[in-house]
């Protein structure tokens, strides 16, 4: 199967979020099946200091935004299994630091900046004369591509049988903006209305992929029927209702060959199932680095986005109820400074419960899913989550909110010790939070217990080879909506 993958964020070439991991790690995962990959991504600043060859292309296209006109330029570069990626380059749209924006905001032009990528997408594909079996959209900044196939490129004749699926990672993200932009977008006013991008006025991308898509999917089962609702659907629910028949889900997968702590080099030892022994070293190690106190009190991870949705504020609310708990706190991560100040304060008033680092370092961050003992997550809502699978492979055990992947993916020790793998809790509040790590505390006392809830957690299969499979099922069924091979 040919497939083309298109993305606004790719690893190792941009990241603002666990999207830029699931683009590369599923097309990799699908070209090792035997299928023909192209992945097609903004030029951004990073795409050059990235370490790899850059080549150019020898093809461009004036992109006609309304009463502008911009050049894109394209270029590409090989990562593994010969996988291409191709990059839509524009220097005044994508030559910055950041991929949606700084920390000052989102770019002001975020709607040309996409609505452009989407166009040029559209006419790489025209003017290289390919014609992929499946064009499969990540998130908001995509939502256009279907709209375009099924519109003002539904006679161009090499992509007459191309199936289109658009993936939602988070429908908190939606791409709405003015309906003055609209017009950048090349499509008729007819296409304007409630049925298809229109959205309260305004122009909603996501909406469009939504609508227009073949198929539809996201990442957890849980997260499928939480978007229905209005809480989590976010004015959207409506539309995900009218294509519930054509909505999948399918779970993220794992990097295993990233993430295991049999082979990670970023530990001070390596640790299996068969011997869990130097995770004790990795947990010296950990302490050590944050200047922790040096005694058995379980440490809890927080490797997190420091934002309102990841329930930063429900960790603040409980945290002189978990301090007495005797529970010690490692963050890691950036986001909002009202977080930043809140938690700064909290270390400097507890140095040797908490500890802080105001950053994200990808070594740093597999030393602490190593040596930490419960790792939490308290999200409002996480349409799916890749940390709890990463604890999990590490022994380090979830105390995680059921809600989306979070729910999927975690066994509560409460309702299934046997199977348990980690601890949950359902209401959004502080009590609920203490409640689920007091019973970790609980069950850490008794060292049995507490091993074969890392050993089950340590065990199971979330690698990216099953991911694919499901995948294959949903560009099948999106091949046959248009009668595609």
């Amino acid at each position: 199967m040919d497939i083309l993958m298109v993305t606004p964020e790719v690893i190792p070439f941009s990241r603002a979020g666990g999207l830029a991991d699931v683009s590369c790690h599923l097309a990799l995962s699908l070209a090792a099946r035997g299928h023909h990959l192209r992945i097609i991504t903004p030029k951004y600043r990073g795409v050059l200091s990235a370490g790899h060859e850059i080549t150019p292309l020898p093809i461009a296209a004036d992109i006609h935004l309304s009463v502008n006109t911009r050049k894109a330029v394209f270029s590409s570069a090989k990562i593994e299994l010969g996988t291409e990626v191709v990059f839509v380059g524009c220097d005044a749209l994508f030559d910055r630091e950041h991929v949606y924006g700084s920390e000052f905001g989102d770019y002001e032009d975020n709607a040309e900046r996409y609505i452009f990528f989407s166009r040029a997408v559209m006419e790489y594909l025209r003017l290289a004369g390919l014609a992929p079996n499946v064009i499969h959209c990540h998130d908001w900044p995509t939502g256009l591509v279907p709209a375009y196939l099924k519109t003002t490129y539904r006679n161009v004749e090499p992509l007459a049988k191309t199936a289109t699926l658009f993936t939602f990672h988070n429908l908190g993200a939606q791409g709405i903006f003015s309906h003055y932009d609209y017009h950048q977008t090349g499509l008729g006013w007819e296409f304007f209305t409630p049925k298809n991008l229109e959205f309260h006025g305004k122009m909603n991308l996501a909406k469009s992929g939504l609508v227009f898509a073949d198929v539809v999917s996201t990442v957890s089962r849980k997260y499928a029927h939480e978007v229905l609702t209005p809480e989590y659907g976010f004015g959207l629910e409506g539309v995900l209702r009218e294509r519930a028949q054509d909505t999948y889900s399918v779970l993220n997968g794992v990097n295993y060959r990233v993430w295991d702590p049999s082979r990670d080099t970023d530990l001070v030892a390596a640790y299996s199932p068969a011997d869990l022994g130097p995770k004790a070293r990795c947990r010296e190690d950990l302490a050590g680095a944050f200047n922790l106190a040096r005694d058995g009190a379980p440490i809890v991870a927080v490797v997190s986005r420091l934002v309102d949705r990841k329930g930063i504020a429900l960790i603040l609310e409980a945290m002189s109820r978990l301090l007495a708990l005797n529970l010690k706190f490692v963050f890691l991560g950036t986001g909002e400074d009202k977080y930043h100040v809140r938690l700064t304060d909290l270390a400097r008033a507890y140095p040797d419960q908490i500890g802080l680092k105001l950053s994200y370092e990808h070594a740093l961050a597999h030393r602490i899913v190593a040596g930490a003992d419960m790792f939490l997550i308290p999200s409002r809502y996480e349409p799916c989550g890749l940390e709890q699978l990463y604890s999990m492979k590490y022994g380090t055990v979830p105390v995680v909110r059921a809600t989306g992947g979070l729910d999927d993916t975690v066994i509560d020790h409460a309702q299934d010790p046997a199977r348990s793998t980690g601890f949950k809790f359902e209401p959004y509040t502080a009590d609920a939070l203490c409640e689920a790590m007091g019973r970790a505390v609980g069950v850490f006392q008794d060292k049995e217990a507490w091993t074969g809830l890392m050993l089950r957690g340590m065990s199971q299969d979330f690698s990216w080879s099953r991911v694919a499979v499901e995948y294959e099922k949903l560009y099948g069924l999106a091949l046959g909506k248009i009668g595609g091979n």
